[in-house]
């Protein structure tokens, strides 16, 4: 992949996750202004990324069919115009259909680029250059917030969507220009109806299963985190800067020389190791007690996110091809969405303390965990077994 080529999709997939990412400070008090209940305000919130899901999973479907570049170019027009919708909206149910169209249509975006850029990339180098995209997602999460709080607080949240929807439109024309040339320039390496093997399905089911895990830890800390922090007596300032401390230590693994490690080793077993220490500081957050130790044990999340982030999407890539990859990362990132409801849902319905309700997720992604190594040890000593 040449650089403008890579410049282009890593804006794409900042746009993408900085667009979700700028919506989490700001949504739900634009819903109460405009007439919502805290049920609707509930609601507007988690319509948004259920649609997300059958945008994610037709992206995919679309993807294989008429190509990455076209759906990219759909996704960011459509989700460009649907952040201007904002504009119109003067009620609750205005606001609802806006959030159902928005939802769906920048669901299209992720699957095609994380397909068009494994497409472009060298088979020995995914691990490394997943990780590079991962970063962006990393500043997205980082600045998306920082910038929608401030803006909004000086115009409006309307205004706020406004800006992210013309750096969308200039994103679309980049790519426009400098994608078009590639369109016909990559290599499909085989457009026939494929079989995959059986150790290759499992593959894709493992990564299925990290995606659905990491966005149930994410989901869990967005819901659990900035009510201990309250509970400690902290204020709610201190959430978001934790939050930033997380994304900033993902940063530095995605960009730092350590993300060679996501092309030595074997990425089930890098899955494994992210999933375990994400449950391990889930753990740990909840013993935490003041300010200093919560930073420490964001930045130990921060590298676990680090490493299971490019590991199950490689793990991915590896188990598809180029005729049927996006359907795969169609599925990969609905899983992405489903686990962000699933996470801040279930734990909402437990009446248990804060603190159990860490140790709770923690003991899930731990467990997770170890049945993932349990299920690559059995992989391998029967694979052994038929070769010997």
């Amino acid at each position: 992949m040449n650089k403008p080529s890579a410049f282009v999709i890593y804006s794409i997939v900042f746009f993408a996750f900085f667009d979700l990412f700028a919506q989490l400070p700001v949504m739900s008090t634009f819903a109460t202004s405009v007439g919502a209940t805290p049920f609707i305000a509930g609601v507007v919130i988690a319509i948004y990324s259920l649609s997300n899901t059958f945008g994610n999973i037709l992206s995919g479907v679309w993807t294989d069919k008429f190509g990455p570049f076209r759906i990219l170019l759909v996704g960011l027009v459509l989700s460009s115009a649907s952040l201007l919708m904002y504009r119109l909206v003067d009620d609750a149910s205005m606001l609802l259909v806006v959030r159902v169209v928005h939802g769906f249509v920048a669901g299209l975006i992720v699957p095609a680029a994380f397909t068009l850029s494994a497409n472009l990339t060298a088979a020995n180098r995914q691990g490394k250059k997943v990780a590079l995209t991962g970063s962006f997602v990393g500043l997205a999460a980082i600045l998306g917030p920082a910038f929608s709080g401030i803006m909004a607080s000086r115009t409006s949240v309307p205004v706020v969507f406004t800006y992210v929807a013309a750096y969308g439109v200039l994103v679309a024309l980049l790519a426009l220009v400098v994608l078009k040339r590639l369109r016909f320039a990559v290599k499909h390496e085989d457009r026939r109806e494929v079989v995959g093997s059986k150790t290759l399905e499992r593959d894709v089911v493992k990564a299925y299963i990290g995606a659905f895990l990491l966005m149930f830890s994410q989901g869990a800390l967005a819901y659990l985190l900035p009510l201990y922090v309250q509970a400690l007596g902290y204020d709610s300032r201190l959430s978001g800067t934790l939050l930033s401390t997380f994304g900033v230590a993902a940063v530095l693994v995605f960009v730092l020389p350590t993300n060679r490690i996501f092309d030595r080793f074997e990425p089930a077993r890098l899955a494994a190791l992210g999933i375990g220490i994400l449950g391990i500081s889930q753990i740990l957050i909840g013993l935490s007690g003041s300010a200093n130790l919560l930073y420490l044990v964001l930045g130990c999340y921060g590298v676990g996110f680090a490493i299971l982030f490019p590991a199950i999407n490689t793990m991915l890539i590896k188990a598809t091809n180029s005729a049927n990859r996006g359907k795969s990362y169609g599925y990969f990132y609905a899983f992405f969405s489903l686990g962000t409801v699933v996470g801040s849902a279930l734990l909402g319905w437990l009446s248990v303390s804060l603190t159990q309700k860490f140790t709770l997720t923690g003991i899930v992604l731990l467990l997770a965990g170890l049945l993932l190594i349990v299920i690559e040890q059995t992989r391998k000593r029967v694979v052994s077994n038929k070769t010997g």
